[in-house]
């Protein structure tokens, strides 16, 4: 992995088309590969000149003005692409859907140097190394499987990133979690990093906004399969919220602490659930409006084996009690 500093230059003419738009709206139509606030930091900066000058960005244009732009630009780490198996879903000129399996890191890092789904990606499509996190849209964690969306161009990755940031996109989970609910609800609270344990999250009042959507698949004798919509997607949010209310995630060793064993439990049930080592999470369904169609698109897939079968088990143990 390696960067550089350099800069990149721009020059073109703003068409008449954009007329009495205000100039940061038609830069940020006319150079889509850049955020509005990195368009907004480089007219502070003058980094960006209207005919030879600087310009606020609620300058309203005229049409037919000329850009000048010398943009600092920092080359992405280039990271090595290696010949790991993708279980691609969908794939198309914007995007890519996978069904990421559980105990594979989405992106490099500190102790994942290499092996991850990046580094699948880029082996898959050696295009993607010129777009942040190789276009890498979300995140999953290690030992959470499922449906990832990963766009193609920087204008699908704008696209995308701005139904994320608008809470448009449509992410569904299913998890085994422990108790028997009573009925579906929403958990509205705040997430933050743990003020003392650094890798973990926690529900904290001066945290960012955190809401999940929760309904009943189906209940058992001390546990629910359920059914979870996303509404914001903080780092763990899932596990950190099923926790707060007292019915962590099956598996998961760092919200949910020790196994939880009911009485009268069968031996059967009682060792899958000693086995499973992961937190049971899927993201089983994904929606979205896709970014050259306009058209909504919504892919659903199936249940991994280890969480079909913690649930079969969980079934002969609710009808092994049954009167």
């Amino acid at each position: 992995m390696n960067t550089d500093s350099q800069k990149k230059r721009h020059t073109f003419i703003i068409p008449d088309i954009h007329a009495d738009e205000r100039l940061d709206q038609a830069l940020a139509r006319l150079m889509p590969e850049y955020s509005r606030t990195q368009i907004k930091d480089w007219l502070d900066s003058g980094s960006i000149l209207i005919n030879g000058l600087a310009a606020k960005g609620k300058t309203r244009i005229k049409g037919g003005e000329t850009v000048t732009a010398e943009i600092p630009v920092i080359t992405r780490p280039h990271w090595e692409a290696q010949p790991i198996p993708l279980n691609i879903v969908h794939e198309d000129d914007a995007l890519i859907l996978v069904n990421k399996p559980a105990g594979l890191v989405v992106h490099p890092g500190a102790g994942n140097q290499d092996r991850t789904l990046m580094n699948a990606l880029l082996h898959h499509d050696p295009a993607l190394q010129a777009l942040p996190r190789a276009g890498i849209l979300h995140r999953l964690d290690k030992d959470t499987s499922g449906l990832l969306i990963i766009a193609k161009t920087a204008a699908a990755l704008k696209h995308l990133s701005l139904q994320l940031k608008k809470r448009s996109l449509l992410r569904e989970y299913q998890a085994i979690v422990y108790g028997t609910m009573i009925s579906g609800g929403s958990v509205d609270a705040p997430i933050d990093r743990h003020p003392l344990q650094r890798k973990r999250m926690a529900v904290i009042d001066t945290g960012k906004s955190a809401v999940t959507h929760y309904r009943i698949a189906e209940k058992f004798r001390a546990h629910t399969r359920l059914k979870i919509r996303l509404e914001t997607g903080r780092t763990h949010q899932i596990r950190v919220h099923m926790a707060y209310i007292r019915h962590p995630i099956v598996g998961d060793a760092v919200y949910g602490g020790r196994i939880q064993l009911a009485k009268g439990l069968s031996e059967q049930l009682i060792t899958a659930l000693r086995q499973f080592k992961r937190q049971a999470l899927h993201a089983f369904a994904l929606g979205l409006t896709h970014p050259d169609t306009e058209e909504f698109m919504r892919w659903e897939i199936d249940l991994p084996e280890d969480m079909n079968h913690l649930i079969q088990v969980l079934r002969e143990d609710l009808n092994r009690n049954a009167p």
